[in-house]
């Protein structure tokens, strides 16, 4: 049996198959943080032909928790509402529709990356606000110094994810992954490189995890027993005192025990600027380190281009889960083309045609 088309079941949420689309935003909320229904509702539907999951871009989970005035949210019930006609066009295509739920912590406040003032601080007086993160240290040059968290501001954003969590998975959401990668909140907390507290939240391993696992539990008692639990980690970065591949090795039993379910294994991201490998496929390494020595499911992403690169990562065990992003931005029919009974009935005489002409679509590889 191929292994990309193989069904996974997470508790008792069966995807259909391997491949699922990672969160990525887009930056075209309208105000109020909803979804504008030109943009958001046929940018998932056509990502959702053929697909297992699809994950819905970084949506916060309160205000201050944006990274943009152009992001998702949720800490409310018309957002959720909203967010409700996204999940029903995934489920229409037979995808599961999945929620990223984020806090931008020291990386808020800023304008959205293209366009004139492209990913600058965003003023006060333009709306801004100040951001929030373990210690008043800036992401990089050019960002807003955050305010370092009361513990009762910790305790609220905890609160702030389970209640967003709560509301996703009325909306109809069926998976929910938290963001802690990519130097928002969560991942800030981890490595002492931006975690420079000496509360209960910081100094050693164990303090510097709070927060995650608080999070990861207040967030499973919130869910439904049957919907899974992502974590989105970056496994290690890439800077003296940042956090490494052994410290995620050792925390992610811990947040299994916890709720967590699967582990989305990017990298990266706590500061700038940073020293990055790259190539193809260049982050399933962390994912298949994470899986064989912790015995927890993993999903590997980071430049998997062809569905024969994803069938190879499922087929030696690299992960249990391909995630595909840019490519599928760019080819959403490309799962559908190779296994045609996964597209919408329209489709299928068509792609079969294409397939028959040999016309150079399908990729030489498969």
């Amino acid at each position: 049996m191929d292994p990309l088309f193989t069904p996974l079941r997470l508790r008792n949420v069966e995807l259909r198959n391997r491949l699922g689309l990672p969160a990525m935003s887009t930056y075209q909320a309208a105000p109020g943080s909803l979804p504008a229904p030109r943009w958001h509702l046929p940018h998932y539907q056509t990502r959702s032909v053929g697909m297992g999951l699809v994950l819905v871009e970084a949506t916060a989970v309160a205000p201050e928790g944006l990274a943009t005035p152009d992001d998702l949210g949720l800490w409310n019930d018309t957002q959720a509402q909203a967010l409700t006609q996204i999940a029903e066009v995934i489920t229409a295509q037979g995808a599961v529709p999945g929620l990223q739920l984020s806090h931008a912590g020291r990386k808020a406040a800023r304008t959205r990356p293209w366009g004139d003032g492209a990913d600058a601080a965003l003023a006060e007086t333009d709306g801004g606000w100040t951001p929030l993160g373990p210690s008043p240290l800036a992401f990089a040059d050019g960002y807003s110094t955050p305010a370092e968290m009361t513990p009762a501001q910790i305790k609220r954003a905890v609160t702030q994810f389970a209640a967003a969590a709560t509301r996703a998975a009325c909306a109809g959401f069926r998976v929910v992954e938290l963001h802690a990668g990519h130097g928002r909140l969560l991942h800030s907390f981890l490595p002492p490189l931006a975690n420079h507290r000496t509360d209960a939240y910081g100094g050693d391993f164990a303090g510097r995890t709070l927060l995650l696992r608080q999070t990861v539990r207040a967030v499973r008692a919130a869910l439904p027993d049957e919907l899974p639990l992502i974590v989105r980690m970056s496994c290690c970065d890439f800077l003296p005192g940042g956090w490494t591949l052994d410290d995620t090795v050792r925390l992610v039993p811990l947040l299994a025990a916890d709720g967590a379910d699967l582990i989305d294994c990017t990298s990266g991201g706590i500061a700038r600027p940073e020293p990055r490998p790259t190539g193809p496929c260049w982050q399933a390494p962390y994912a298949a380190t994470i899986r064989h020595r912790t015995g927890v499911p993993t999903a590997a992403v980071g430049k998997i281009t062809t569905l024969g690169q994803a069938r190879d990562l499922l087929a030696d065990g690299t992960c249990d889960l391909v995630l595909m992003g840019r490519q599928l931005l760019v080819d959403p029919m490309l799962p559908a083309r190779h296994a045609h009974d996964l597209a919408p009935a329209p489709y299928r005489r068509a792609l079969a045609t294409t397939a028959a002409a040999g016309d150079g679509h399908l990729p030489p590889e498969l």
